[in-house]
């Protein structure tokens, strides 16, 4: 069990991490602090580099058994912090606003209890992914030639989840979090003086006519496998001026769906009606696919594992709340491991993720530990 001492020591690290984020791409400092809170756990062995700035300690039982993977995020958010709290952000614009501070930290804390009552069978890894945020963390581990002398036989994260009671758990088997991605779209033509529009190439049309039929790739509903949600986040065209007919214009739209693959349908259709309305107008067009992210599949197996566990430690769990429209980089994992995400309530009263006034709840902490063990013992006793 953690002691007292601990928890102070894991709570006052865990608002040092708060202080000094950083972003998806940029974690270098964080990972270090990360490897030498794992080195001081004398792991059987401390990879880095992962994927970029990703960190995995390896806990091995030297006895024949699986590998159980337990995954935290390195990255915060480039938005503003204002809890106020007297360990708010340092950096201007960066923020844990999130909670990957408080995950780290929880990782950190299993890491605690396996040094001192070692499983006894198999490996535990320790895994804290980088740039969790834009969705290319987890593809970038995976892909790393490193991570096969880690690749896990299972694999389990938790996120805690604001607006839900303080400890309560919600998972499921099946869909947790879509997927999704940012699609965006460059159309050029030519400028023109605002009197003289016609001698120029203008995108106004194109981008009047393709804003509805983006949308109208997906308008939402219910979370089935037929869920689809497009959602334009962005527009620019033009300059701020009345003196110039515009002649380049940008569309961001999120595609969202509840299977990778009608998610790679969607972005297909979406760059076939930009290709025809940019050719119809004249206008050239550009893509940049951006924040993509997998569908995140629960595996029934993993789940039970872990509803078990929580029913040990008496944790009250249902499958309230999810699945979820909003992503989360973890579903790769699940491509070759079984794999179950959990949402571990925060507080129904705890400001939203990714508000710049959230700050993640320290007495969280002994409890994500506890079921994050809870389920080695049960894989690995």
């Amino acid at each position: 069990m953690l002691t007292n001492s601990d928890l102070m020591a894991l709570t006052q690290l865990r608002r040092a991490l708060h202080r000094r984020p950083d972003i998806s791409g940029h974690e270098g400092e964080t990972a270090k602090r990360i490897a030498r809170e794992l080195t001081a756990l004398s792991p059987d062995k401390l990879l880095t580099g992962l994927g970029g700035h990703g960190v995995a300690a390896v806990m091995d039982s030297s006895v024949t058994g699986p590998t159980v993977l337990f995954r935290a995020e390195l990255d915060g958010l480039p938005i503003a912090e204002l809890s106020g709290a007297p360990w708010s952000s340092e950096v201007p614009g960066q923020g844990h606003l999130c909670g990957h501070d408080g995950h780290m930290v929880m990782l950190l804390a299993l890491g605690r209890l396996l040094q001192r009552r070692p499983v006894k069978e198999g490996r535990v890894v320790l895994m804290f992914q980088p740039a969790e945020e834009d969705g290319s963390g987890a593809r970038a581990v995976v892909a790393d030639p490193a991570f096969a002398a880690v690749a896990p036989d299972w694999a389990f994260a938790i996120h805690n989840q604001p607006g839900r009671p303080f400890g309560n758990v919600a998972t499921r088997a099946g869909l947790i979090n879509c997927a999704s991605q940012g699609l965006q779209i460059r159309l050029t033509g030519r400028t023109a003086h605002a009197a003289d529009p016609l001698t120029g190439v203008s995108p106004d049309m194109a981008v009047a006519e393709l804003i509805p039929a983006l949308r109208d790739l997906g308008a939402g509903g219910a979370l089935d496998d037929d869920f689809r949600l497009a959602t334009v986040t962005h527009v620019h065209m033009g300059e701020a001026t009345f003196g110039i007919a515009p002649g380049a214009a940008v569309i961001n739209v999120t595609l969202r769906a509840a299977q990778d693959a009608p998610l790679a349908d969607m972005v297909a259709t979406a760059k076939t009606l930009a290709t025809d309305v940019a050719k119809r107008g004249g206008l050239t067009v550009r893509f940049a696919d951006c924040d993509v992210f997998a569908a995140s599949i629960n595996d029934a197996r993993a789940v039970a594992v872990a509803t078990a566990a929580l029913d040990t430690l008496g944790i009250k769990h249902r499958a309230e709340g999810v699945p979820m429209r909003a992503s989360e980089d973890f579903g790769v994992f699940g491509w070759g491991a079984k794999a179950a995400m959990l949402c571990l309530g925060a507080g129904e009263d705890v400001p939203a993720l990714h508000n710049p006034d959230y700050d993640f709840p320290d007495d969280l902490i002994p409890v994500g530990a506890a079921i994050f063990e809870q389920i080695a013992r049960e894989l690995l006793g």
